[in-house]
């Protein structure tokens, strides 16, 4: 996959603002200070593709990018810091829980977290309900440039032992948007599960 041909479809702010629930969608999620544009601008090669800021929470919209007439990756709304009401981060959770359940297209979770501080309650949380729903998910510790080289290794060993309880069929790697650390293994990965998908789209139309 050309992960640089991305074209920005659209932002919703609720799932009937989403395009038909078809093809291949591959969602990036995390908290809002964990780096979850950066990812996305390093992986597409432009500093403009998702929207950064030095406040966390600016993406309130579920942000949709096309890299072909069928597969495409979506940019969630960070949770965590955002500066917004409660009502708004109500309305901003219940969007989001719906989205992972209900979009059947959704075949993979990136999910970020700051390297300095894993696991919070909430990657807990999405953690397990992915596990549950049999959702794939791809751990990102991001800001890995953060760490010395031994200090990335221990913390990946212990976040790779907690996660394997939470969710045992989740990988876990470390990653700096900042240096490209660990961005093949990022592309290897989606690579994977577009095409494993595909795969067996192609096997049903021929049955």
């Amino acid at each position: 996959m050309n992960y640089t041909q991305v074209t920005y479809l659209l932002g919703a702010a609720a799932l009937n603002q989403l395009p038909a629930d078809e093809g291949i969608e591959v969602a990036f999620a995390g908290r809002s200070n964990a780096g979850k544009s950066s990812a996305l601008n390093a992986l597409t090669g432009s500093r403009s593709t998702a929207r950064t800021s030095k406040t966390p929470g600016r993406t309130q919209l579920i942000n949709l990018f096309a890299l072909d007439e069928s597969r495409r990756l979506v940019d969630l709304p960070g949770y965590g810091f955002a500066k917004v009401s409660l009502a708004v981060k109500k309305q901003w959770q219940a969007t989001l829980s719906q989205y992972l359940q209900d979009r059947n297209c959704l075949q993979g979770l990136i999910l970020l977290m700051d390297i300095r501080h894993p696991l919070k309650e909430t990657d807990c949380q999405t953690l397990a309900w992915a596990a549950v729903s049999n959702l794939p998910v791809h751990i990102l510790l991001s800001k890995a440039d953060k760490l010395k080289s031994g200090a990335r290794k221990k913390t990946l060993m212990a976040v790779e032992k907690e996660v394997e309880l939470l969710h045992p069929a989740a990988t876990v790697q470390v990653f700096s948007a900042l240096k490209k650390l660990g961005l093949d293994q990022l592309t290897t990965k989606l690579d994977r599960w577009f095409e494993a998908t595909s795969l067996d789209f192609d096997e049903e139309e021929t049955k």
